[in-house]
């Protein structure tokens, strides 16, 4: 059985299967400050992509990962690539790829990421990658039939964030884990499954204020699936220091 630990208080996993260790990022969104930038906000645009290239090579450094795997949206155009992105993603995917192995799960975010990833990134389905019991996935697609014996769900693309006006965290971004019916995900299995949303690594993307643009509610089929049937059994939020601030069992 893989062993999950979260990297507080940075928006990381590690799991370990087997004999290998791995650390587990989502939603970059890198180009997310360009387009501030090329609308003539003044914003430096690479701040952010330099930030993360720092903090996820001290990462793998630190826990001496031998791969990483990045959970889909590590670009943020969707449908084209700008020139930003262009440079910008395959210098970030290279730098991480002389520390370690990496794994690329595509989100919905990353259309065409294929004409600009290195040679040397490992570029897996949308429907995620299997360690062990643990399927890791962005979240945008469901499962496939043949994942349905898998134990765990590790998923971006919600970017969970807590919302509270009269709280000193209003805002702040937070840790997703479920544990829910596996009907609701595999039809006629019976048995839980674990589900653990991972938090945006960018510090900027606002999810709550894409949805109110695209006029939806919820994004991803897998939770909109899990709640329509009801089927959450235990629930708990945990900050990034790894305080649990809200439990439902």
């Amino acid at each position: 059985m893989s062993q999950i630990v979260p990297l507080y208080p940075h928006p990381a996993l590690s799991v370990s299967s087997g004999n290998k260790k791995y650390i587990v990022l989502s939603d970059l969104h890198i180009g997310f400050d360009y387009a501030f930038h090329a609308k003539g906000i003044q914003i430096d645009p690479t701040y952010d992509s330099d930030r993360m290239i720092e903090e996820v090579t001290s990462l793998i450094t630190e826990h001496q990962a031998e791969a990483i795997v990045l959970l889909g949206d590590t670009k943020h155009t969707i449908g084209f690539i700008n020139k930003y992105e262009w440079r910008a993603i395959p210098e970030f995917l290279s730098t991480i790829s002389k520390y370690t192995e990496v794994y690329f799960v595509p989100g919905n975010h990353d259309g065409n990421m294929g004409r600009i990833i290195p040679d040397n990134i490992n570029l897996i389905s949308t429907k995620g990658m299997v360690l062990e019991d643990t399927l890791l996935i962005h979240g945008h697609t469901m499962p496939s039939r043949h994942q349905s014996f898998i134990k765990r769900i590790i998923m971006g693309h919600l970017h969970p964030t807590f919302y509270n006006k009269d709280s000193i965290i209003n805002g702040q971004r937070v840790w997703l884990y479920f544990k829910v019916d596996k009907t609701s995900i595999f039809p006629n299995e019976k048995g839980t499954v674990e589900i653990i949303v991972v938090p945006s690594f960018s510090t900027h993307f606002d999810l709550k204020e894409n949805q109110r643009q695209r006029g939806t509610h919820l994004i991803s089929p897998i939770a909109k699936r899990i709640l329509d049937d009801n089927s959450v059994l235990d629930s708990i939020v945990v900050t990034l220091d790894g305080y649990v601030i809200a439990c439902n069992r």
